[in-house]
């Protein structure tokens, strides 16, 4: 018996030891991936390859919402596809920051159809009274930009009982895509989903465990796992919904000096002072994807720099966690309370 159970201790030590050193490995294969490809300065090198007049294309007429779009990257976005014609929906939470952008986008445009929408991505209930309203509009939804992230460090529960960074990262943005479905639909095939998610993502696996029931909570990490949700459900979503015309994709902007940023990671943005790209150069291939003929376009694909991204690093064993996602999609489904 005591040779069983020290037989027992072995391989849980082992198993423990191999759990420790893969996660090492996930953590410092992304910082060294991210350290040399998400920085301004690898924006700069990857951009010498960029064609300008893929840029160049009108839009006017087609119809854009962006989540979270009064700063930063969102801001950036809605910027970029108001300059080149389009009607533009700003979905921001407050109300006045929403207004200040707005101004400030008409403005710098010229461009007077850009519009705000106060919704807060943490609330189902607030997705679903401003999906119902917008969908009596019977606006056709060209291209939905779900932007809006955050990343809150410590434990907070929403008033609906999720905990924030889930409501906002996953159950927001999955909310927000399957709620406006009837509008991509009225604009297909040109529609699109255009998913910002985040390099961090690399450093985890896909996890059923989608609002950390761990005890020590870690927002950074729950940021990262949130956003590989994100990738697997575009996946998902490209699976789900190929025949409706509607094309879904992923991005990350790099590491970009942003408010958000410099927020929630005050430590890695002091540390990387002056390295660290601009919101637009972070918007680039978000604006870039929103302009494309979706003919040019990998259905489901991981996008940076302009060009199809891996979705897993070498020796992460992140690959096999993705066949997860349909019982996540599932539970997603659950938790909104949206109908079939």
């Amino acid at each position: 018996m005591e040779a069983a159970t020290l037989q027992l201790r072995i391989h849980i030590s082992i198993g423990t030891l191999a759990m420790f050193l893969l996660k090492a490995w996930r953590v410092s294969a992304f910082g060294v991936y991210g350290y040399l490809n998400f920085t301004k300065s690898a924006f700069i090198e990857h951009s010498k390859k960029f064609k300008p007049e893929d840029m160049q294309t009108n839009i006017e007429g087609k119809n854009c919402i962006v989540t979270g779009a009064n700063s930063g990257i969102g801001y950036a976005t809605a910027e970029g596809l108001a300059s080149r014609g389009a009607s533009v929906y700003m979905i921001c939470r407050n109300k006045e920051r929403g207004e200040a952008a707005l101004s400030e986008i008409k403005s710098k445009t010229g461009n007077q159809n850009v519009h705000l929408e106060v919704c807060d991505l943490s609330s189902i209930s607030d997705i679903k009274s401003f999906s119902s309203k917008f969908i009596s509009k019977n606006v056709p939804v060209h291209v939905l930009v779900n932007n809006a992230g955050m990343l809150e460090k410590n434990r907070i529960t929403t008033p609906e009982g999720f905990e924030f960074n889930f409501a906002v990262n996953v159950l927001g943005t999955y909310a927000m895509t399957e709620s406006l479905l009837p509008l991509l639909e009225k604009a297909a095939p040109d529609a699109k989903v255009i998913t910002v998610s985040s390099g961090g993502m690399y450093s985890v696996p896909l996890t059923n465990d989608l609002q950390f029931s761990e005890d020590e909570f870690d927002g950074v990490v729950q940021y990262a796992r949130n956003k590989r949700v994100q990738v697997a459900l575009t996946e998902k979503w490209s699976e789900m919904y190929s025949k409706k015309g509607i094309g879904f994709y992923s991005m990350h902007p790099g590491w970009a000096e942003t408010p958000g940023a410099t927020k929630s990671l005050p430590s890695f943005s002091k540390s990387l002072s002056g390295k660290l790209r601009t919101s637009e150069e972070g918007a680039d291939t978000i604006i870039w994807l929103a302009l494309q003929p979706k003919e040019k376009l990998e259905p489901g694909a991981f996008f940076f720099d302009r060009m199809v991204a891996p979705k897993h690093l070498a020796f992460a064993a992140t690959k096999s966690s993705h066949t997860a996602m349909g019982s996540i999609y599932d539970h997603l489904r659950s938790l909104s309370g949206l109908a079939q």
